[in-house]
């Protein structure tokens, strides 16, 4: 949300992308509530008012994905011009299939590296801002960064570990 915020580019969802990736979070992390990801997501639209898509469910018969359950978010990616779709689940989004849209699928990596290539000041900004917004617990720039490395961001790690002194 705070590399969102930074105006690096404009970030786009729709309810139902808002209620699978808390039922998938809910799943993995049952030391979490439903009640939680919800004001989580009350959060998300208020910082970003604009962000949630509507109108594109029209377009969701007429698109072909591997896993059927995911056209959802190729069509809102189209209903809101997107360009990129980024998500760990790279497989479910070929890049032929998306090329006809004009938009690519991107892990979360890619995305973030990808944006500190263009902008790196707002990516470590972002960085601090979430780093210093952990508190439970309190997080060390250290164990921050071992965090990202945890979730999948490799190369987001290792670019951020040349500011660690200031995050």
């Amino acid at each position: 949300m705070w590399l969102a915020l930074s105006g690096c580019f404009r970030a786009r969802w729709s309810e139902e992308i808002h209620e699978e990736w808390k039922r998938n979070l809910l799943k993995n992390r049952p030391d979490l509530s439903k009640k939680q990801l919800d004001r989580t997501s009350e959060l998300m639209e208020q910082a970003i008012p604009d962000a949630c898509v509507y109108g594109y469910e029209e377009l969701i018969e007429g698109l072909c994905l591997p896993d059927a359950n995911d056209r959802h978010v190729l069509a809102v990616a189209i209903r809101c011009n997107a360009s990129v779709i980024v998500t760990f689940n790279q497989k479910d989004f070929p890049g032929p299939a998306l090329a006809v849209y004009g938009i690519e699928a991107q892990h979360p990596d890619e995305f973030v590296d990808n944006l500190f290539d263009l902008d790196p000041a707002a990516v470590v900004t972002a960085a601090q801002r979430q780093r210093k917004q952990l508190k439970m617990p309190p997080m060390d720039a250290v164990h921050y960064l071992d965090l990202l490395l945890r979730q999948g961001l490799v190369q987001s790690s290792k670019a951020l570990a040349d500011y660690q002194a200031i995050l």
